[in-house]
């Protein structure tokens, strides 16, 4: 076998480890800075995977029996979820004040989190499906419940972890009515004989309890239920690394099953797949409008993205499917960025409502601004990353139209989900900057790290709104191993 495959995977446990150790010898007042050396050691696999792995286009490469795929849209998830991991352990490490204890066994959960992300990346068999969706969910159920002096993070970690034990369910229920039915668990095995089966009620009704299974990790209704509170009761760099990292690792699984292993199955499922894209997309907008935490109101959002993503899902193509990756692309930069600010604020007031960005333009025109473009960029609008996502996702299901008619109503529902999103999005902008209560306008000073993850968030939200044609292109590219 060659090694190389699973470098990101072996570098990754080994740099987890090491922190794991470092926290023996370490004395306390040091362990904080270890989330420093962290990220660093994260930014040093990302530069190793740019200069050392190479896939050609429509190249896979195989490790365990073709359990293991590595191809173009793995590694451009992997290299997404190195990037969302080393943002968050910024971040960690300014949180990491509000913690009594156990800084360094936090920093290390997050980087073992990565590792399930970066095999669910490359999971071409239902086996490592299972595993790599089993290893992101157990280390969040720790991660959200980390706060043990507060009872809405405990609360949190235990409805993730009821939760998700009932998807689990829902998973290996369904991979064992495929395997007993076709005795296939390998991907490429399944797509030779499942278009044989379409027909089969037993057969669908197991890909349905997976694709149950995968609702749970991308917060999609009926599956959403556990969002808004895990989002809220959680740490904050729990909350982004969940709402980023878990959520992109649940659609690179949902295009592999969808599009790998029962591509056929999947073309069926067609008008299954717009009534799910249309209902979380206004599920998630019209539950936001009421909040005031947050979180919470980030948590709502987080489905309403989950149902814009869904439109390349359902869009049965390949524009689609690259409108996807382009779309989480952007949205990286935008909600890591929120989150960014929301951790530095939160630390400084001790409050989780809206009102308390009041002033922030005056205590912090960074912080602020970042704020305001992630909003902007969240609404949908130009010039920014969020704008030609969803330009893309619905130009992808608008083609389909003619065909069936039901895409007009999927891009109509679309378009009503941004407009109502302006409401809840721009009352945050209003409180940073024409709030007329303003408390405390003592100055917010980010460290150095923090202000260079800002100004990387914000050129990354302006240059693919200005710019979209570097990663369009790459995203047509590595989906090209899909059906």
């Amino acid at each position: 076998m060659n090694t190389l495959l699973l470098s990101h995977e072996l570098l990754v446990l080994a740099l987890g480890l090491l922190v794991l150790l470092a926290d023996l010898w370490l004395p306390r007042g040091l362990r904080r800075h270890l989330g420093y050396a962290a990220a660093a050691g994260l930014a040093g696999i990302l530069l190793f995977s740019f200069l050392a792995i190479r896939v050609a286009p429509g190249e896979v490469q195989y490790a365990f029996f073709e359990m293991y795929a590595l191809d173009g849209l793995a590694l451009f998830f992997k290299r997404f979820s190195l990037l969302a991991a080393l943002m968050v352990l910024l971040m960690s490490v300014e949180f990491a004040e509000s913690m009594p204890t156990g800084v360094s066994e936090y920093y290390a959960l997050t980087l073992f989190a990565l590792l399930g992300m970066l095999l669910a990346s490359s999971a071409n068999d239902f086996a490592l499906l299972f595993v790599s969706l089993e290893l992101i969910t157990i280390t969040f159920y720790v991660l959200a419940s980390f706060h043990r002096s507060r009872m809405t993070s405990l609360e949190a970690g235990v409805k993730y972890l009821i939760i998700g034990a009932l998807s689990t369910g829902f998973t290996v229920y369904g991979i064992a009515l495929v395997y007993g039915l076709t005795g296939k668990l390998n991907f490429n095995e399944l797509a030779a004989v499942s278009s044989s089966l379409g027909g089969n009620r037993l057969f669908l009704f197991g890909m349905v309890l997976i694709l149950a299974g995968l609702g749970f990790k991308i917060a999609a209704v009926p599956f959403q239920i556990w969002a808004p509170d895990v989002y809220q009761g959680a740490p904050v760099p729990t909350t982004a690394f969940l709402a980023v990292g878990s959520k992109a690792a649940g659609f690179v699984l949902l295009l592999r099953v969808l599009f790998v292993a029962v591509p056929e199955v999947s073309f069926q499922w067609g008008s299954l797949l717009i009534v799910l894209s249309a209902i979380t997309i206004l599920y998630g907008n019209l539950c936001a409008i009421p909040q005031r935490n947050l979180k919470r109101l980030l948590g709502y959002s987080s489905i309403a993205h989950a149902g814009y993503l869904l439109l390349g899902i359902a869009a049965l193509s390949r524009d689609g499917q690259s409108a996807v990756l382009y779309y989480l692309g952007g949205y990286l930069f935008t909600l890591l960025g929120a989150f960014t600010v929301l951790c530095l604020v939160m630390r400084q007031v001790e409050s989780e409502d809206i009102a308390s960005l009041a002033g922030l333009g005056q205590r912090s025109p960074l912080l602020a601004a970042t704020l305001t473009l992630a909003m902007v960029s969240l609404a949908g609008l130009p010039p920014l990353a969020g704008f030609v996502g969803k330009f893309l996702l619905l130009k992808s299901v608008i083609a389909q139209a003619p065909a069936q008619p039901g895409y007009y109503g999927l891009a109509f529902v679309a378009i009503a989900g941004v407009v109502i999103s302006l409401y809840y999005y721009f009352g945050v902008i209003r409180a940073i900057y024409w709030s007329r209560t303003a408390p405390d306008l003592s100055p917010i000073q980010p460290s150095a790290p923090i202000r260079a993850a800002l100004y990387a968030c914000i050129a990354g939200m302006f240059y693919l709104g200005l710019f979209p044609g570097t990663l369009v292109n790459l995203t047509e590219e590595v989906v090209k191993v899909l059906r």
